[in-house]
């Protein structure tokens, strides 16, 4: 019970709407049963019939004690735990390719997410490229098209490296979580750190010169920073990855561009440090 409160705590959930649970489906089916009873007992006209309305064998009958039967749920939660956690780095360790993680991640029934998202979004681009962009979760169009990054603020994006000279098909894009969270909300920290595991496996595979973090959320999950994206944007720093310190760039999400453009200027003078570091890598390999 402690676990569950806490997956409902990281999840939002911080108040009860009652003390006690109510069954609703018991009462709208009294209510029904009631109005119908209502209607049956009221004058009627001659030649008129009664009204009846169907009752199903799961609602109360009158006077009884007994409620409606709760329906069945679609499909039944999980409560993320070390365990899960544990299985996830597991999986993640042991794929020795792309493809091999690919089919990790297809396969991994530990996060709650892949139950409502209709597609596993697992990346785009060209994977022998020496810049990987990571984001931190899939939305509405990425959920449909299954790929990341092409909404309007994946659109934005393809523009915003096509401006320094970057085309899409030399660079590889990823999320931190492959599902998309209903509505479109934040992802809770249980649910990064469930995902985690396969996208440091990812940034492995690919092993790229460069990597840019896309947004302050993702920056906070793969460095530990909590700075604001204002803060940490055009900054380098490094991360731990196959012996090596790579170098990394956060750099401002295209979705806060498209509310806040004046940030473009910014955002421009990133990526041209971002091209000269490409430009510097290419040659000394």
């Amino acid at each position: 019970m402690r676990e569950l409160l806490e997956f409902y705590v990281a999840a939002g959930v911080d108040c009860a709407l009652a003390d006690e649970p109510q069954d609703r489906f018991a009462e709208s089916a009294a209510a029904q049963i009631k109005a119908a009873q209502k209607k049956q007992s009221a004058p009627q006209r001659a030649g008129e019939q009664p009204a009846t309305i169907p009752v199903s064998s799961s609602a109360p009958s009158p006077g009884s004690n007994e409620t409606a039967a709760p329906r069945p749920l679609r499909q039944t939660a999980k409560v993320p735990n070390e365990e899960v956690i544990a299985a996830a780095r597991e999986l993640a360790a042991g794929a020795t390719s792309l493809e091999k993680l690919q089919e990790a991640v297809n396969g991994f029934e530990g996060c709650n997410l892949k139950k409502y998202a209709k597609s596993t979004v697992f990346a785009d681009g060209n994977p022998a490229a020496k810049i990987m962009l990571v984001g931190e979760a899939p939305g509405r169009e990425e959920d449909i098209s299954g790929k990341p990054f092409t909404g309007p603020a994946g659109q934005l994006l393809d523009k915003m490296l096509a401006s320094v000279g970057i085309d899409r098909s030399a660079a590889y894009f990823a999320n931190i979580l492959p599902w998309r969270p209903p509505g479109n909300r934040a992802p809770t920290s249980v649910e990064s750190e469930l995902c985690r595991p396969f996208i440091e496996r990812q940034i492995a595979l690919v092993d790229p010169d460069i990597l840019v973090l896309i947004g302050a959320a993702t920056a906070k999950v793969l460095l530990g920073k909590s700075e604001s994206i204002v803060r940490l944007r055009g900054r380098w720093t490094t991360y731990k990855c196959n012996d090596r310190d790579m170098l990394v760039m956060p750099i401002f999400h295209p979705e806060y561009l498209l509310k806040q453009p004046a940030q473009k200027r910014l955002a421009w003078q990133d990526l041209l440090t971002i091209k000269r570091k490409l430009n510097e890598a290419s040659a000394g390999s």
